[in-house]
Order: C-alpha cells, then sequence, then structure tokens
C-alpha cells in the first residue's frame, strides 16, 4: 500500500487542502494517509476531520494518526511538510517584538528579514533530524516541503541530507491571474499562460500570454490608465506593480511580503509610505490572532460537520504525485538546488523554476539568465538565505549576524551595532527553540 504522510496533520485547514485532493483522486486509491503531529488535540481533530471527508467519498483511502515519528514515516513513498516551530506564542510574538524596539517593522517575517532568518534557524534542525529518520526509515521517498521561509529550509535539507525534496509554494499557480484580476482584464482571454522563475516569493512574471499573444504591453499600458486615473490606490498589490514599473516584471508573491524584501516600502523615515503602498505592518500576528479566536467556529465547520465533503484545490502536492505514480507528465514550479538553471544566480541557491515532474520524479528545467535587474533583486535576498543556511549548519554565530546584516530592509533601516544587538537579543529570548551557536 502507497504511504503519504502529512507532517504537521494539525494544521487542519491546509490538511484538508492536500489531503482531501489524495482522497479525491481515483488513481491514488488504496493509499494509507498517515497522519502526523506532535500536538495530540489538533491531530486528533485533523484525524476525525479526515475520517468524514474519506467516509462521504467512498472510503478510498486509509486514514491513521500517528505520535511517534518515526512510526509515520517507515515505509512512507510520500511525505508532505507543513510544520511551524515555535509557534505563534511564543516564537512569532520574539520576532515581531523584539525587532519593533529597534524601530524595525515587519508585516509577514516568515521568509526573509531578520523574522524570516531566525524562523529557519528554529525550523531547520528539526528539519534536518527528520531528514535523517528518512534516510533510515525511508530513503527512496519525496519530501514535499511548504514549511517557510521556503529558500532557507529547503537549501538546508538539501545541502545537509541525502533525502530528495522539493519546495511548494501557493503563490506561482496564481501569479498571472492576480496581474489579471487586479487590473480588472481576466475576462479578456480565455487561455493564459505564464512563464515563472527566480526565487520563492521573488519569483518573476518573464511571460505571460493571452490566447497565443504577448499581453505584458497591454497590461502596463492598462496599468498606466488606472494608476493615472487613481483607481488603484485601495489595492493590495500596489508594491508588486510598482516593481513592475520600475524593473519590468511582475512578483509572484504579495505585496505585503514583498514590502518587507526590499530596502524602497517600510521606512521609518519616510512612514507616508506605509499609506501610499497600502501596506499592512505586524499583518502575520493580526492573522494569528485571529485565527486562534475563529478556531472554535473553524472547528465545528472542518472537525464536528459528519458531512463535511472536499473540493479539489489548486496545491501541487497531490498532482506530484499522481504524476510521478502514473507517469503523467506535469508541469510545476518548484524550489530546487540551482545547479545551473537560471545561469546568473549562484549555483547553491535554493530557486524556483519550472520542474518537469513524470514516473522519474522531479526534474528541474533550464532557464538560462534572468533579466539583470531581476537577477540583481534576487541576490540580495539569496546573500541573507545562503548565511542562514550556514549558521545553521555551521552554528556559528557570525553568520546569523552577517545574514542579519546583509538583509535589505534591516540595511537599510538599523546601523551595525544595533542589528548585533537586535540578534543577541533574539537569541537570547528564543532559548531553547534555538540550538547553541558559538
Amino acid at each position: 500500500m502507497r504511504k503519504i504522510t502529512f507532517i504537521g496533520a494539525g494544521s487542519s485547514v491546509f490538511a484538508k487542502s492536500v489531503l482531501g485532493d489524495i482522497v479525491l483522486t481515483p488513481e491514488l486509491k488504496n493509499s494509507e494517509l498517515a497522519l502526523y503531529d506532535i500536538d495530540p488535540v489538533r491531530l486528533d481533530d485533523s484525524y476525525r476531520m479526515m475520517q468524514n471527508i474519506n467516509k462521504n467519498a467512498g472510503e478510498p483511502v486509509v486514514i491513521k494518526a500517528y505520535s511517534d515519528s518515526k512510526e509515520a514515516f517507515k515505509d512512507a513513498s510520500y511525505l508532505v511538510n507543513a510544520i511551524q516551530v515555535g509557534g505563534y506564542d511564543p516564537c512569532t510574538i520574539t520576532d515581531f517584538e523584539i525587532p519593533k524596539k529597534y524601530g524595525l517593522r515587519q508585516t509577514i517575517a516568515d521568509t526573509l528579514g531578520i523574522g524570516g532568518i531566525f524562523r529557519a534557524l528554529r525550523t531547520i534542525p528539526v528539519m534536518l533530524d527528520y531528514a535523517r529518520q528518512m534516510e533510515e526509515l525511508c530513503p527512496d521517498a519525496w519530501l514535499l516541503n511548504y514549511t517557510n521561509p521556503m529558500g532557507m529550509i529547503t537549501g538546508a535539507i538539501l545541502r545537509g541530507s541525502n533525502v530528495k525534496t522539493v519546495g511548494l509554494c501557493h503563490s506561482v499557480q496564481v501569479c498571472a491571474s492576480s496581474l489579471l484580476n487586479t487590473l480588472k482584464m481576466a475576462d479578456r482571454y480565455e487561455h493564459v499562460v505564464q512563464k515563472v522563475a527566480g526565487i520563492n516569493h521573488m519569483g518573476w512574471l518573464l511571460e505571460i500570454k493571452g490566447d497565443g499573444k504577448d499581453i505584458y504591453p497591454e497590461i502596463k499600458e492598462r496599468f498606466a490608465e488606472l494608476e493615472a486615473a487613481g483607481e488603484l490606490k485601495k489595492s493590495t498589490n500596489l508594491v508588486r506593480l510598482e516593481m513592475m514599473k520600475r524593473f519590468g516584471y511582475y512578483v509572484t508573491e504579495s505585496s505585503e511580503h514583498n514590502a518587507e524584501y526590499l530596502p524602497y516600502f517600510i521606512k521609518d523615515r519616510y512612514p507616508e509610505l506605509i499609506e501610499r503602498f497600502n501596506i499592512p505592518l505586524d499583518e502575520y500576528p493580526r492573522r494569528c490572532v485571529n485565527q486562534i479566536k475563529r478556531w472554535d467556529n473553524m472547528k465545528k465547520e472542518l472537525v464536528e460537520d459528519t458531512k463535511i465533503e472536499h473540493k479539489l484545490s489548486n496545491e501541487y502536492a497531490c498532482k506530484i504525485i499522481k504524476a510521478i505514480e502514473t507517469n503523467s507528465p506535469y508541469q510545476i514550479g518548484g524550489n530546487v538546488i540551482n545547479n545551473g538553471c537560471i545561469t546568473n544566480l549562484p549555483d547553491n541557491a535554493c530557486v524556483e523554476v519550472p520542474c518537469l515532474v513524470d514516473g522519474n520524479g522531479i526534474t528541474p528545467c533550464h532557464v538560462g539568465a534572468l533579466p539583470e535587474q531581476l537577477a540583481a533583486l534576487n541576490r540580495t535576498n539569496i546573500n541573507v538565505q545562503l548565511l542562514t543556511i550556514e549558521a545553521a549548519l555551521t552554528l556559528k554565530k557570525d553568520y546569523i549576524y552577517q545574514a542579519a546584516l546583509l538583509d535589505p530592509h534591516t540595511s537599510a533601516e538599523l546601523s551595525i551595532d544595533d542589528i548585533v544587538s537586535m540578534c543577541d537579543d533574539l537569541i537570547e529570548a528564543h532559548g531553547g527553540w534555538l540550538p547553541k551557536f558559538e
């Protein structure tokens, strides 16, 4: 029996998307879905939810819950990872509140910046431990990683283990549609094709074709018209549109994310930029608090509804498993070690490129050189990612400082002394959530 393990299954909403897709896929019938989480209450919630979804779909798969990672991993063919080490309290709070004392504001803090660095430092050791278990218990399995910071986590696993892994993000699939919807152009074309490459959360919409025609010129003309008419002032995509205006291409991830990957938008010296570009400071903690408040109602909808059903999502995980199992070619946007896929980015960087999935597994595609201005923007983020991975793999504190000193937003706002002091404060506040650094 094919075994598909979900690590961090207590994340019920996301587990429903990925595992629900598998339940509804006839080619994956008779699989075992192994749910694993360190929180027994949330694990049981997801187990009950998936049992109901499976029953209402005619019980095509077998659902099992595991509190022991080794039992969950044993003989697995695929593992889907969606853990969050440290959770909202205490770690996310720490990632936001200590930098705030130094005057450094963030929006999401899960991919880059000081928050992304420390999220990686507490997550990478856990993932490398899981990787060692995989090497022993399911050495041929694929690890499908959804955990952020994507570039750092996936890069560390690929460099620090022999596990086959790919990083998966939600933003690639909806990049073109988000741009067209923002500019009210979605109904103009029946078929839209996109080409995306770069790094996670800073991938670039290199090409966009509508019904076979390059529509970038029309998109830029439409943007200029709407901007001049003042019709985009309330848009949540203003950072992305500004980057397209200045650098020529649209970026995959949301404006609230990209605002903190760049040195231009969250600036204490220019507070008016926050309102001008609709930047939601402290957005991730706000989401966490609201989700915690909503969980009681969500639990009734997801866990206690015995008639619950699922509709196929646009997540990659199930499509990847199906493509490998049936040798049916499918293309994804995957995060992999570069190794020459993008020729003007470092070979050891984790890049996000088109990948072919079939019976041979997941094969990255050659992209070539990005437009130089896009590669330059990517490199500013890659610098931070590579140094954070070095810190995690070597346990040397200097690499933490250097990662923070090279972060575009952090270095644009704070002095060297303040950045080092802030890192020290964060290391102390994280306590046992971090390994001991020298």
